[in-house]
């Protein structure tokens, strides 16, 4: 790069206009010759009253303070209109957007330039994104005087700094081929604060999600969906309104977006998550604790779109086991000191043959042994399990105490491994008399 340059690139964004609205002005004739001190003082000039007089016949509902007069007014319809008014500097971009720019090469010199190749191209830290090539289809020529304008768009996807970098390779008047390079840099701001939070009740998973506005302009938000990974459900969990069929009928047709006001407006959102992988049956599956991303778009005070998605959300780890015992039938009606069948299911999770195994029964402390006992022999031998498969079993048991009891302590024990696997979860059964 060398000499003196014929052209030269004028970038501007292009956006659309901001909408402001002023506080209207009112005045009253009264206001030209008088203060609103003078309207109640007894020592004004008879043209004054007559004045004021007049005034009030004229309509009993007005106010000759004007103390309302910053107030908009249903009758008057420009009470309620703004201005456009267009942008003034480059202004904020922020990260979802479609960012646009007008792009005009100007040819300052005093002959024509010819033979433009023009090249625009967006750089960030991570990938470089040509917009525009002409290389193929060069600009043939640029008058003295004359310009060339084009338009480019690119949708903002990364955070940071980034540079529009702007190329015209020309010959000028004396033929010579010339090089010319333009930096244009820019940052890319956030424009929503995501924070989610993870809870586990019990078998039930719960995803809240906050979204605070970190712009300073309104954001409607049209969209906010939860995306769950293959092995999970997602389900909106919203508040309970009470409205008429009408108003029924209208969201069914319009739904008004959710606004998240400017400068730190915040809006929750509760998403109920249920795995597909809670069967009946062994599944062969490779744990993962992602749940899934948020898929969230937006418009702003005069529709500008505006679409993110966030990184994967992680529940909590998930903890790979090698055996599952669980209880899949328990009488519904249990008589006291009569025997009752328990079924129970044991499965092997894991890729290898397990066993064989011992069942027992071990209650933790005297008042459980005497509510719910063995209706027999404490031990119980299984055969092997092969992977991924199951074993159906049964256990006879027999309570001892009336009402409201727990079936607790029954244990698995690897013979071979030498090693104990998690208990049971307690069983609450009612044992009744008759």
């Amino acid at each position: 790069m060398s000499g003196t340059h014929s052209v030269a690139f004028r970038v501007m964004r292009l956006c659309r206009p901001t909408f402001h609205i002023e506080t209207p002005l009112r005045f009253d004739l009264s206001d030209l010759i008088i203060g609103e001190d003078l309207f109640d003082d007894e020592s004004a000039s008879p043209h004054i009253r007559r004045l004021i007089k007049s005034q009030s016949e004229s309509g009993s509902n007005d106010d000759l303070t004007y103390s309302n007069r910053f107030i908009l007014r249903d009758d008057d319809p420009t009470d309620s209109m703004g201005m456009l008014v267009l942008p003034q500097a480059f202004g904020a971009i922020y990260l979802g957007e479609t960012f646009c720019s007008y792009i005009s090469i100007n040819n300052s010199s005093s002959f024509e330039v010819r033979d433009i190749i023009i090249k625009a191209e967006i750089q960030t830290e991570r990938q470089r994104i040509m917009l525009l090539d002409t290389t193929k289809t060069p600009v043939e020529t640029i008058r003295a005087g004359g310009r060339y304008d084009f338009i480019v768009e690119h949708d903002v996807k990364e955070l940071g700094a980034h540079t529009l970098v702007c190329t015209a390779l020309y010959s000028d008047g004396d033929a010579e081929r010339k090089y010319l390079p333009q930096y244009f840099k820019f940052m890319v701001s956030n424009p929503l604060s995501v924070r989610t939070k993870v809870r586990v009740v019990k078998e039930t998973t719960y995803l809240e999600a906050c979204l605070e506005n970190n712009t300073k302009s309104n954001l409607y938000m049209d969209q906010v969906d939860f995306e769950p990974s293959p092995n999970w459900s997602a389900t909106l969990l919203k508040a309970d309104d009470h409205h008429n069929e009408k108003d029924v009928l209208t969201r069914e047709i319009f739904k008004p977006p959710v606004l998240i006001k400017s400068g730190g407006g915040i809006h929750n959102y509760l998403y109920l998550l249920k795995s597909s992988l809670d069967g009946s049956a062994p599944t062969k599956f490779e744990g993962s604790n992602v749940l899934g991303k948020l898929q969230i778009t937006w418009r702003t005070n005069l529709g500008e779109p505006g679409r993110l998605q966030t990184q994967n959300i992680l529940g909590n780890p998930i903890t790979h086991k090698e055996i599952e015992l669980k209880a899949m039938q328990v009488p519904s009606v249990i008589i006291l000191e009569k025997p009752f069948t328990v079924n129970l299911r044991l499965t092997n999770l894991t890729e290898d043959k397990l066993g064989p195994f011992e069942v027992l029964f071990s209650p933790s402390n005297s008042q459980e042994e005497k509510a719910v006992m063995v209706n027999g022999l404490k031990r119980m031998a299984l055969p092997l399990v092969e992977a991924f498969k199951s074993l159906d079993f049964q256990m006879n048991l027999i309570a001892m105490e009336l009402g409201m009891q727990k079936i607790t302590g029954i244990t698995l024990f690897n013979m071979t491994e030498k090693k104990n696997y998690d208990p049971l979860p307690d069983i609450e059964i009612f044992v009744d008399a008759y």
